[in-house]
This record gives structure tokens, sequence and C-alpha cells, in this order.
């Protein structure tokens, strides 16, 4: 008996747009580490944050928690990110 695996995924009706928003990170730049609350948000990150510190030596990390998933982030917390880093990557874990 063979076996056969199907692919769930069903047939996209939009055409894929490429992503092409990105930064160039030098050391000392500071990455930003946003975590929404979901549970293992934060632990997901970190690991996102060692992944590009391995990569990229001397990248420095910053981290905020929104704390609740339902919430947005305030503009005090946005102000700070700004202020801080050259980039932040915004994550959500489950």
């Amino acid at each position: 008996m063979a076996i056969s695996f199907l692919d769930p995924r069903g047939e996209s009706a939009v055409e894929p747009t490429p992503y092409d928003l990105s930064t160039r990170l030098e050391p000392g730049d500071t990455v930003g580490l946003l975590a929404n609350g979901f549970p293992d948000s934060v632990e997901f990150l970190d690991a996102v944050g060692e992944a590009i510190t391995e990569r990229r030596p001397g990248i420095e990390l910053a981290r905020w928690n929104k704390g609740d998933a339902s919430a947005i982030a305030n503009d005090a917390m946005l102000g700070e990110i700004e202020a801080e880093c050259a980039a932040v990557v915004a994550a959500y874990g489950h």
C-alpha cells in the first residue's frame, strides 16, 4: 500500500506580493522585540533575538511586551521603540 501526502493549502485568489521592507543593520544598532502577550510570545522572540545576534554580532536587543494580546501598543511604547530601535520584530506566540 502506497502512502500519499496531500497539501491541504488551497490556491490563493490573491497574487503574492514580495516583502521588500528592509534596513541595513550595523554593529551597535538596536533591534526591538515586541511581544503582544500571547502565551510563549516572549520565549519565541527570545529565540528570534538569539538568531539575530548569532548572525549579526554587535546588534543590541531591546524588549517590550504589550502583556495583553487584545490591546494595541500605546503611543508611549511606540515612541520608545521608534527612538531606540533601527528595526523591530513584532510577534505573537500560541
